[in-house]
């Protein structure tokens, strides 16, 4: 992560804090109406930026934050506030939505699951008949159906405006959430099952990152609601009243998702909880059978604790046939306590 150099710059400063990266940041240009489609790759700016044409619905998907100065020309070029500039680079952001005069703007994470949940910035600026998407380059990211879309004029995108490729992007991102809390289903039930059949600590330690990686959901899912409900209501006039409904859409995504989080994490306090009481009967159990066998032989350690004195004044240690006496009374008790604790069902 970048060092602390920001504290106290003055608002508007870009400061990368993501990872550090020594690679050139790709441009992606795809320009695209009904019947025509442009797409090519570059990694200078002004080269793009001579292949815009007018009249047409233009998407700049810039992959790498990591260069502030071209973020800067950007932002200069599209008029784009610095505040939202900052925002663009740092990569912390939480989801939020932002209406500006000329351009709105939407930042979410990107997430993916593997082993374990891995997410990367995107912001998502509407002007006037032009998308620039800015994200971070991890692992790609969920825009390839939304270009073989373009490329083979599927579907709406090619029909519509910019404002509802915006919406593409977004919807795409969002059922990324899917599949990830899909994969993080099956592997609960996984634990759930190690966890019933034999409660080691591996299965913990697996259980408490899996907390972790819910806590993570749900503080990037939560502010997403607000965000798109804030799109909806938002009076920009970028975002044409046809939009709505596949926004209102998204929303309901996004509860969904919510609600699939939240009942993850009830389930995995769940797991928790069967864990600990697992373990806990299996120590009371450990504990009882101590507690029977202390009980069993306390009397027989006291009658030879007794015999084992070394009194001369003990009538019975001249007894002839003491020894087996002594014997048969230690045996009587030990079977009389096994059969009470067998008709209490303490055994």
């Amino acid at each position: 992560m970048a060092s602390t150099e920001n504290i106290g710059a003055p608002p508007g400063t870009l400061f990368y804090n993501g990872e550090e990266r020594t690679d050139k940041i790709k441009i992606t240009l795809i320009e695209y109406n009904e019947s025509e489609f442009f797409e090519d790759v570059y990694f200078d700016l002004s080269d793009c930026l001579s292949h815009v044409k007018p009249n047409m619905v233009k998407w700049i998907n810039v992959e790498g934050l990591h260069e502030p100065e071209l973020i800067e020309q950007i932002g200069k070029i599209y008029n784009i506030h610095p505040l939202t500039l900052e925002d663009i680079v740092h990569v912390d952001q939480r989801p939020k939505f932002e209406d500006y005069d000329h351009y709105v703007v939407a930042i979410m994470k990107m997430i993916n699951y593997t082993t374990e949940v891995t997410s990367e910035q995107l912001a998502i600026v509407l002007c006037e008949n032009t998308v620039i998407s800015f994200q971070e380059p991890h692992n790609g990211d969920a825009f390839n159906i939304i270009r073989e879309r373009l490329r083979q004029c599927k579907g709406r995108v090619r029909k519509l405006g910019a404002d509802y490729l915006a919406y593409a992007l977004m919807d795409a991102v969002v059922d990324c959430y899917f599949t990830a809390i899909e994969k993080i289903g099956d592997k609960i039930e996984e634990i759930e099952e190690d966890i019933i059949s034999d409660s080691d600590k591996e299965a913990l330690l697996e259980l408490y990152h899996l907390k972790r990686e819910m806590i993570y959901l749900r503080k990037q899912v939560w502010p997403m609601r607000d965000m798109i409900n804030n799109m909806i209501r938002s009076e920009t006039k970028l975002i044409h009243d046809s939009s709505d409904i596949y926004l209102r859409d998204l929303s309901d995504h996004v509860t969904r998702i919510i609600d699939t989080v939240e009942t993850y994490r009830d389930l995995l306090s769940g797991i928790m909880d069967i864990y600990l009481s697992t373990n806990a009967n299996r120590m009371n159990e450990v504990m009882k059978v101590l507690t029977i066998m202390s009980s069993i032989f306390i009397p027989v350690t006291f009658i030879v604790g007794v015999y084992g004195m070394n009194f001369e004044n003990m009538p019975e240690l001249k007894t002839q046939n003491g020894y087996f006496v002594t014997w048969g009374i230690m045996l009587s008790i030990i079977i009389g306590l096994m059969i009470y604790f067998k008709r209490k069902k303490w055994m």
